[in-house]
């Protein structure tokens, strides 16, 4: 089985796209991946200057979203949207640096047709840095394009200005 590029499964897009790489899935149970940190993500300048360190929250983010991409690759969540409905015993056991891969490994725990529970840990060459349970929430995607909804928005626009003036008409004319 030829393995999908993230950003063909994933709703994320540069630059909150987490994975560079799947190397493994079993869809609807689990996944294996990677994000390789170049130096170069904007994120590394402020978290900290001198010391550039991957922020925790990003790599249980990391984890979440190639957790997405087990879900998002089993058919019986075709048009579905898996969101973060919690995130449980986390922990952080080495620092993530500018040009380390971190090696993804989530596996799906417990499956319904609205939610999900799964476990997910984060290595460098081998060594854990990060472990945590993730509870989530299975939703619609969105049908509309940005486009459609600009659209949309501008036509609720119209309608509530011609509503809003024939309330103003109404009010001027005295009838109550």
């Amino acid at each position: 089985m030829e393995m999908p590029d993230p950003i063909d499964v994933l709703p994320h897009r540069p630059p909150f796209l987490f994975v560079t790489a799947v190397t493994a899935v079993d869809p609807g149970k689990s996944a294996e991946g990677r994000w390789v940190l170049t130096g170069s993500e904007p994120f590394f300048a402020g978290h900290f200057p001198g010391r550039p360190t991957l922020p925790g929250v990003l790599m249980v983010e990391s984890l979440a979203q190639l957790g997405g991409i087990a879900v998002l690759l089993d058919f019986r969540y075709a048009g579905k949207l898996p969101l973060f409905g919690g995130i449980e015993r986390a922990r952080f056991r080495r620092q993530v640096v500018p040009g380390d891969t971190l090696e993804l490994a989530v596996t799906l725990e417990r499956m319904s047709a609205r939610a999900g529970k799964g476990h997910g840990i984060a290595s460098v060459n081998g060594e854990k840095a990060c472990e945590t349970d993730l509870l989530f929430v299975i939703v619609d995607s969105a049908v509309d394009s940005a486009d459609d909804n600009a659209d949309d928005n501008a036509d609720d626009n119209a309608d509530d200005n011609a509503d809003d003036n024939a309330d103003d008409n109404a009010d001027d004319s005295g009838v109550e």
